[in-house]
């Protein structure tokens, strides 16, 4: 039997998800657990077999995520992309380092304000006020705030072990794919009413129909082209994410914030490199 049975000290680290997993499930499969199990009785599963709380709620919060990204369906996705764009990743700080940096940063450097804030997250949508259309129109500072083009950014932070944070970014991008989804749909009727016009007036059918298949391809690919620019969204909430992990977000003490309009002049003074 030993001949057959490799025998080892040392247990890879493959060798040693499979064990693992196995043995969850073997659990798993002598508790009745009806149509699902609760958070409570989650936790109080792990615990019994010896999984850390913080562990569970982690991998817990990672289920949640890409359950919500797995969610939607249906042809206005198909056709123009997703109407949220997520990103999510766990950081080496504490909760309230994370909120402070995260409020500042997307305050000052997204141009949002704060649209609801709860007790698990916060929203925010896009400054209106002068200042803040300019910037982001004549790209300020270098850059294009792809953010402040999203109806609404919402931020869950949940506390982990040892001072760590699990960050959870949404973008509402439902304004966008509206304006790309109407875009293609008027190309497309345009094209028909100028074949039936055409077809009216006595212009050979071929020619007719000219203008009805290239309003619905130019209309398709209208709709299309959103999805390629979810990607700088996505991008823009990763390196939100970067941000944080690294510790990159300075943020100033209240008793040393400039007043609004000192703050203005800062601005002016660096993009004009005065």
């Amino acid at each position: 039997m030993t001949d057959l049975v490799p025998q080892s000290d040392r247990i890879d680290r493959q060798a040693l998800e499979r064990i693992i997993r196995r043995a969850a499930e073997l659990q798993a499969a002598e508790q009745d657990i009806g149509e699902g199990l609760s958070e409570s009785d989650l936790l109080k599963m792990g615990s019994d077999v010896g999984i850390p709380t913080p562990y569970l709620q982690q991998a817990l919060l990672e289920e949640r995520t890409q359950a919500f990204v797995a969610t939607e369906r249906g042809f206005r996705h198909w056709l123009a992309g997703p109407q949220y764009v997520m990103a999510a990743r766990t950081v080496p700080q504490d909760l309230a380092m994370v909120e402070r940096a995260l409020g500042h940063w997307m305050t000052t450097g997204e141009l949002l304000i704060v649209r609801r804030r709860t007790a698990d997250h916060t929203s925010w949508e896009p400054k209106s006020d002068l200042l803040s259309t300019v910037r982001r129109d004549f790209k300020l500072g270098g850059r294009s705030y792809v953010l402040a083009g999203a109806r609404e950014i919402t931020a869950q932070c949940t506390s982990l072990r040892d001072g760590r944070t699990h960050v959870r970014l949404v973008a509402d991008l439902e304004n966008t794919r509206r304006v790309h989804i109407r875009g293609g749909a008027f190309l497309a009727v345009s094209g028909a009413a100028a074949a039936i016009v055409g077809t009216t007036l006595g212009v050979a059918e071929l020619l007719a129909l000219v203008p009805a298949v290239a309003g619905g391809l130019g209309g398709f690919a209208w709709a299309r082209s959103r999805i390629g620019r979810l990607d700088r969204v996505q991008v823009a909430l990763e390196q939100v994410l970067d941000r944080l992990e690294h510790g990159e977000i300075q943020v100033p003490s209240e008793t040393t914030r400039p007043s609004p309009l000192t703050r203005i002049a800062e601005e002016v003074r660096r993009n004009l490199g005065i």
